[in-house]
């Protein structure tokens, strides 16, 4: 299987209790990976079909001490860190006009600050070649009404990774565009009125595939992705784009 599977690599996942984070996580260890997963909420292994992953870690990627301590964590339980996986995100869904403070703080510290503090943690671990994935969305080419503070977060941590592979070329820093997945956690906090309203809009301009990924579709893309980049350290894997073949085109 060498090659074509995570088995034996040393894989950290932040933000392993939901959605593709759950569903990579799930995947990297029934093929065989040796697993720290990093989730807010507690992790058991029914999560992952009943495998049981080398770490669990409860922690909050917007507090500094917590992304240190993940590192720390994956430092002594894997030596060396093979492939990161950071899936965490927070999104309001909100009018514009709208967005206050406490919501540019808890997306700009979730999904930028958050993500740049658990690569510095696991700078020190990473393993010649090392794969750093970081999802983002399609939300930063496809604007969606609603959603303009997430977006606008999502394109500051992809152009933080740009500031990664210019000053650690050694590494590869790869920015996972992921269009609509469904089942996820992402609109479990959306208030069901607006969300009524902004779908109605996002589906009147195609913003919305007529047929969506699933979490266990991307998640197992991705691994095999990322286990033929690990058997090939010579390929650099800078934007990956996943989507419904149904979505719309990039710009």
């Amino acid at each position: 299987m060498t090659g074509t599977s995570l088995a034996d690599k040393r894989v950290v996942v932040v933000g392993a209790s939901a959605g593709i984070g759950r569903a990579f996580a799930a995947t990297a260890l029934a093929e065989g990976a040796r697993l720290v997963a990093v989730a807010r909420r507690e992790l058991s292994s029914d999560m992952f079909g009943g495998a049981t992953p080398a770490e669990s870690v409860s922690a909050d990627i917007r507090d500094p001490d917590d992304c240190a301590r993940v590192g720390c964590v994956a430092a002594e339980t894997l030596g060396e860190v093979d492939l990161l996986v950071i899936s965490a995100g927070f999104a309001p869904l909100k009018p514009f006009a709208e967005v206050d403070v406490d919501d540019w703080t808890k997306v700009l510290t979730t999904n930028v600050i958050g993500v740049h503090q658990v690569i510095r943690a696991h700078l020190p671990i990473l393993a010649p070649s090392a794969v750093v994935a970081a999802l983002s969305s399609d939300s930063v080419r496809h604007p969606h009404r609603a959603l303009g503070a997430y977006s606008a977060s999502k394109a500051a941590m992809e152009r933080s990774l740009v500031a990664w592979r210019l000053e650690h070329p050694g590494y590869r820093f790869s920015c996972v565009e992921v269009g609509a997945t469904v089942p996820t956690d992402f609109i479990s906090d959306f208030d069901p009125d607006l969300l009524g309203v902004v779908a109605g809009e996002w589906i009147a301009r195609g913003l919305v595939p007529a047929t969506h990924m699933t979490p266990e579709g991307v998640a197992n893309t991705l691994a095999g992705i990322f286990a033929s980049a690990l058997a090939n350290p010579d390929i650099g894997l800078d934007n990956l784009t996943l989507k419904s073949p149904a979505a719309p085109m990039s710009s």
